[in-house]
């Protein structure tokens, strides 16, 4: 063993070079992992210490004891708690002080006219609670509200906004309330919380806007008096508390709202870039296994004479082995190092384009270290593996010959091999997507197909590259044909080479094709659905935003240029049991704007006892007309619903309708998410929204849009979620051209007698340096269509399998412009990668190369 320590440190003193590829592809992968790691360590310390500071002055917290949760949402509604309990909980010995707290959606205009926030995460509005301890935020500047119309905003929110103390502007709750500001806050020592926007007002402006009835809060906040701990405040607290109320110390608030922040945000956005860190090592293992494979090629001879010296197997194996360690060690090391770098940068990155950091110092735990530094060698390892293998099979009399002939590609068992589980994933891939709708099934014919195109990579390079290169002999003439036939020379080797560009152009691919199909499917949805003529909603997403106002539907509707118009809102209930969401509109102008399939019953007589279901929901919970479900509300009484309606499309009119006169009595702050509008006969669509527009601009001025235009702005976010996976994808991107240019970089070396030899009958530096660039470019151009192939292949996956899991109808659809840029890009970034190979191969001195051995 010491012989082969001996042997690789000297190998990797005298080709320090040869290895910089592979240094830096472990680099870039290592940083990357360790840079998500520490990011998601950093927020989550953030979070708790935040909401630990905004919690330290509560010590206990009064709700309703049960929350109903629907499909796809972590976060519960509870009902409100009755203001009159503050008398009951005054008189608990050990309690100091209690203060109502009443919250609900409030978004601010700004400045400039345009709302602020509703990207996402909540835009909140509550009563300001004036004992600074209980409350979560602090007054910063200027004085609380005092009088009606008067408000505090965080800091944060002021800033994004452009507001100042003393400006006047409009709250959306949904109905537009004209306010003041009067004072700026923080939240836990931060201008805000991330980018949640809240806005203080006073007690009774916040009965009166942001609930249902007067004397109602949504929990009620308990400070401990001196010496009484919070579970002895609870215990004393729950004695006097009526059935269905309950209280919780603040600890457990504090520690409830960074779990929600945690589950709803931290884990999805941290899982989200690890998916990348993954392609990004996965890219990396094919550049590191091709960077060895062509060393151990190239000392066939010199391991042939080390084992006619009397080297064994072994020795040799692992000499290639601890090269590959200390290869891994130092990169990861390295990449530790760049890792904090890069969680660094976000933290300085983020608040530039409108994420906050919580402020505080980078955490940098002993698994965020240790994880990244385990992966970084085990990839190299496990890359360099069969490449050591072979170099310890490297038979003595090896060093008689002058090169080794690459058959590879031409191996029947690789084909065979590759055929098979090009079926295998086939079939599995059929049976997920069609015959029985499975994302795991679907899942496992995905990762089939991926090792199907690694395993028949260098059977399939010959055919690619002649017929990609055919054109190259007639637009390059001799120095194309030269650079197709090195192409050509080692099947695996430009498999391998091509491979770590696949992988990156195919996920590049994958999420093109998957976002066309969402805005496909969003068109569909809203073409087959929406039989109105324009769309009142608001442009937001996620928590955000505020709602329309419930009476703009009927304001519009009284238009003489408009027949119907009908707001679709909100509500929640457990249906026997289950909590689900509700749509509380119009039935009847419901069916006029809207195509919900084939109806069994009738919409007309839903009344305040009937509900209408889709045929699915209905199929699921064994329901059909007649029969009658218990519905539960937040508000904890139940009543019996008939259905009176089943009908078949679900897409924007949800799974079960009541009327507003069944949701009235149980309502909390009303909102409706959109308002669908039908013009009368010969009322142009110009002239109908601009009278629409007039209406809507006396209800906070939401967005009226055509159809056309409603589902091109509900598939906004897909733009904006596939320029951030264009973004992380860049470093696959870049690990996969260091890997290309890596391997011309070897090849040349290998090829130096070679080139030498050219250069000596004729052929210019010009020339030598096109053809290496050309060789480059079929190397990316066969792993660009491939990755394009792969890439649309699991993009179609993606969408049956989708359509097969849910109950919307999901539409394919390959973007050609799209899929065309990609394709450029990739051969652009072949052309880039053999630059510096070609110049070096050019600068090579010609007789030297001719005596090279």
């Amino acid at each position: 063993m010491n012989a082969a320590v001996r042997l690789s440190v000297s190998s990797l003193r005298a080709h320090k070079r040869r290895f910089a590829g592979t240094f830096l592809a472990v680099f870039l992968g290592v940083a990357f992992l360790a840079g998500t790691l520490v990011m998601g360590d950093t927020l989550r310390a953030g979070f708790d210490t935040m909401f630990g500071r905004a919690a330290s002055g509560t010590d206990a917290v009064i709700r309703s004891a049960d929350a109903i949760t629907t499909p796809g949402e972590s976060q519960g509604v509870r009902q409100p708690v009755p203001v009159d309990l503050l008398n009951a909980v005054e008189q608990v010995p050990g309690v100091a002080a209690v203060a109502p707290n009443i919250q609900g959606a409030g978004q601010l205009v700004g400045a400039d006219g345009d709302p602020i926030g509703g990207k996402g995460p909540p835009t909140l509005a509550g009563n300001w609670i004036p004992d600074p301890e209980l409350n979560a935020y602090q007054l910063a500047e200027g004085r609380a509200p005092a009088r009606s119309g008067e408000v505090v905003i965080d800091r944060g929110t002021a800033k994004r906004g452009g507001l100042r103390i003393g400006d006047t502007t409009v709250l959306r709750t949904p109905d537009p309330v004209k306010v003041t500001v009067v004072g700026l806050a923080t939240f836990g020592g931060e201008d805000g919380m991330a980018q949640v926007t809240f806005t203080g007002m006073t007690q009774a402006d916040a009965e009166k806007y942001l609930t249902a009835r007067p004397g109602e809060a949504s929990t009620l906040q308990v400070r401990a008096a001196p010496g009484v701990g919070q579970e002895q405040l609870v215990e004393r607290l729950t004695s006097v508390l009526p059935k269905g109320v309950e209280a919780i110390t603040g600890q457990e608030s504090a520690e409830e709202n960074t779990e929600m922040i945690s589950s709803q945000f931290l884990t999805v956005f941290t899982l989200f870039l690890l998916v990348f860190s993954g392609v990004a090592l996965l890219v990396a293992t094919f550049s590191i296994h091709n960077t060895f494979a062509i060393v151990v090629a190239q000392r066939t001879r010199e391991n042939a004479l080390l084992r006619a010296l009397g080297a064994s197997r072994r020795q040799l194996t692992a000499s290639t082995l601890v090269e590959a360690t200390a290869v891994a060690v130092t990169a990861s090391l390295a990449g530790l190092v760049g890792g904090v770098g890069v969680a660094a940068g976000l933290q300085t990155l983020f608040p530039a384009i409108g994420f906050p950091f919580p402020e505080g110092d980078l955490v940098v735990s002993g698994l965020s270290m240790l994880l990244p530094l385990a992966v970084g060698v085990v990839v190299c390892l496990g890359s360099a593996l069969m490449p050591a293998v072979r170099a310890g099979r490297t038979a003595p009399m090896a060093a008689l010959r002058e090169t080794a002939v690459d058959t590879s590609g031409a191996s029947r068992t690789r084909a065979v091999t590759g055929l098979g589980l090009a079926a295998l994933a086939l079939g599995t891939t059929v049976s997920g997507v069609l015959l029985t709708p499975s994302l795991w099934l679907a899942g496992t014919g995905a990762v089939l197909a991926l090792a199907a195109f690694v395993v028949l990579g260098p059977t399939a390079a010959t055919t690619a590259v002649r017929v990609l290169g055919s054109p190259l002999d007639r637009l390059r003439g001799v120095t194309g044909g030269l650079a197709r036939r090195n192409a050509l020379r080692s099947p695996r080797r430009t498999a391998a080479t091509a491979g770590a560009l696949m992988i990156g152009v195919a996920v590049v691919s994958l999420f093109t094709v998957f976002a066309a199909s969402l805005k496909a499917t969003m068109d569909q949805t809203v073409s087959r659905s929406f039989a109105g003529d324009v769309a009142i909603s608001t442009p937001g997403f996620g928590a955000g935003g505020s709602g329309l106002s419930p009476r703009l539907a009927g304001a519009v509707a009284r238009l003489p240029e408009v027949d119907t118009a009908v707001g679709l809102g909100r509500g929640v209930a457990e249906v026997d049991g289950r909590g689900r969401a509700l749509t509380v509109t119009d039935p009847l102008a419901l069916q006029r704007t809207f195509d919900l399939g084939r109806i069994n019953g009738t919409l007309s007589d839903l009344g305040t006892d009937g509900l209408a279901v889709t045929a699915g929901e209905a199929a699921k919970q064994g329901l059909t007309t007649g029969d009658t479900t218990r519905l539960t509300f937040t508000d904890g009484t139940s009543k019996t619903f008939t259905v009176r309606a089943v009908y078949g499309r679900s897409e924007l009119a949800g799974d079960y309708v009541i009327t507003r006169a069944a949701w009235q009595p149980h309502r909390t702050q009303d909102a409706d998410t959109l308002v669908a509008v039908a013009f009368k006969d010969g009322v142009s669509t110009s002239d109908g929204k601009a009278a629409v527009a007039k209406v809507a601009a006396r209800y906070g001025d939401p967005s009226v849009q055509t159809r056309d235009e409603y589902a091109q702005s509900s598939a906004g976010g897909i733009d904006m979620m596939l320029t951030l996976v264009y973004a992380l994808l860049a470093l696959a991107v870049l690990i996969a051209l260091l890997g290309i240019a890596n391997t011309l970089t070897l090849a040349i070396h290998e090829r130096t007698r070679e080139l030498g030899l050219l250069r000596a009958v004729g052929q210019t530096r010009a020339q030598l340096r096109a053809m290496v660039r050309w060789e480059s470019v079929l190397v990316a151009a066969f792993g660009t269509v491939g990755g394009l192939a792969l890439g649309a292949f699991l993009g179609w996956v993606l969408v049956k399998a989708s359509d097969g899991a849910s109950d919307t109808a999901f539409a394919f659809a390959v973007p050609p412009v799209q899929l065309t840029v990609v394709a450029l890009v990739g051969l652009a970034a072949g052309a880039l990668a053999g630059w510096r190979p070609a110049r070096r191969a050019a600068r090579l001195n010609v007789l030297r190369a001719i005596a090279t051995d």
